[in-house]
C-alpha cells in the first residue's frame, strides 16, 4: 500500500482556493492507500479524503473527491477487491468531496447523505469565502437517499453510523463511525493540519465546529483513526488539541469583536501565531470568517 506522507495533506488543503484548483492536474495526482483497520482504508488523492470499507457484502465509499479522479480511485480500490462500490456517503455537498457521485452512480453505486446535500447540490450556489458559484448538480450526481438525523449501515460484520451534526463546516454535515473497526470519517469538520474552513454561505458555524469536535472526542478513545477531510490521518488527541485551539480563539475573537476591533485590527494582532507551526494552513481566511460570524451574533 501506498501511504503519502504527512505533509502532502497539507498540500492538497491548499488547494482548495480556486486559483489553486485552477493549478491542478489530475493526470499527476496519484491515490494513495493507507489500510486503517482490518477492510478499512483511507484514500488520499487531490480534493477531500476517501473513506473506504470493503468487505464480503460490500465495498463501502465516503466522499469522492473530484470526477477526473474516479478512474484512478476506482484503480485503488480494485487493487483491494474486485467487487464493485456498492455505497456512497457524502460527509457535505463541497465539489472536491462529491465530484465522484455521478459515475459512480451510473456504475451502481447508492449514493446517500443529508437532506441539505441534495438540496444545496439541487440549487448550487455561492460560496462567498472562496469566490465561487456552484452551478447546480447534473440530476445523476444526486444524492438517492437522503436523512435527516442520522442513518446506520449493517455491513461487512461491522455498524457504520452515520450522524448529522448541527450547522459547522456546512448545514449538511455528517460524521461516519465504523464502530467495530473504531474508525471515524469527520470530512471537512476536522481538518489535521490547518485551521477549519467554515462556509457561512452553505450554513456553516464555528460553534457547530466545535460542538461535532466534542462530538467525536465522546465517541473514541486513544486508539480511535480519525478521517479528517483534508491533512494526514490523526488520532484522539490530534482532533482534541484541535478543538481547544478553537476553542481559544473564538474566546479571543469574542473579546476583540467586544472591544470594537475590526477584522484588519485583529489580523494584525496575529492571532493565530502560537499555532502556526503545528497547525500551518488557512489562518486569514480562518480570522476573518470567525470574525465576520462572532460579530453578527
Amino acid at each position: 500500500m501506498r501511504i503519502l506522507r504527512a505533509a502532502v495533506g497539507a498540500v492538497l488543503f491548499a488547494a482548495a482556493s480556486v486559483a489553486a484548483q485552477a493549478q491542478v492536474n489530475f493526470d499527476t495526482i496519484q491515490v494513495g492507500t493507507q489500510q486503517l483497520a482490518n477492510g478499512v482504508y483511507m484514500l488520499v488523492g487531490a480534493g477531500g479524503n476517501i473513506g473506504l470499507a470493503v468487505g464480503d457484502e460490500a465495498v463501502f465509499v465516503v466522499d469522492d473527491q473530484y470526477a477526473p479522479l474516479t478512474p484512478k480511485i476506482l484503480a485503488a480500490i480494485a487493487a483491494i477487491t474486485p467487487k464493485p462500490v456498492r455505497f456512497v456517503v457524502n460527509t457535505h455537498w463541497h465539489f472536491d468531496h462529491t465530484g465522484g457521485n455521478e459515475s459512480l452512480g451510473k456504475m451502481g453505486a447508492l449514493v446517500v447523505a443529508h437532506q441539505n446535500v441534495r438540496r444545496r447540490m439541487t440549487t448550487g450556489g455561492f460560496i462567498e469565502a472562496l469566490n465561487r458559484k456552484e452551478l447546480p448538480s447534473a440530476p445523476g450526481a444526486l444524492p438517492v437517499v437522503t436523512f435527516a438525523s442520522g442513518v446506520t449501515f449493517h455491513i461487512n460484520g461491522d455498524s457504520v453510523v452515520v450522524t448529522h451534526v448541527p450547522p459547522a463546516h456546512t448545514d449538511g454535515d455528517a460524521v461516519v463511525h465504523f464502530t467495530k473497526a473504531n474508525v471515524v470519517h469527520m470530512g471537512d469538520l476536522f481538518v489535521s493540519a490547518g485551521f477549519p474552513f467554515v462556509d457561512r454561505s452553505s450554513g456553516g458555524s464555528i460553534h457547530g465546529v466545535i460542538g461535532a469536535a466534542e462530538r467525536v472526542l465522546a465517541m473514541s478513545n486513544a486508539t480511535t483513526k480519525i478521517i479528517a477531510g483534508h491533512g494526514p490521518l490523526a488520532d484522539r488527541a490530534r482532533l482534541q488539541a484541535y478543538h481547544d485551539m478553537l476553542v481559544a480563539l473564538r474566546d479571543r475573537m469574542r473579546q476583540e469583536v467586544a472591544a470594537g476591533k475590526t477584522v484588519d485590527q485583529v489580523l494584525a494582532m496575529d492571532i493565530t501565531a502560537p499555532y502556526r507551526t503545528e497547525w500551518p494552513t488557512g489562518h486569514e481566511r480562518f480570522v476573518r470568517i470567525l470574525h465576520q460570524e462572532l460579530s453578527q451574533r
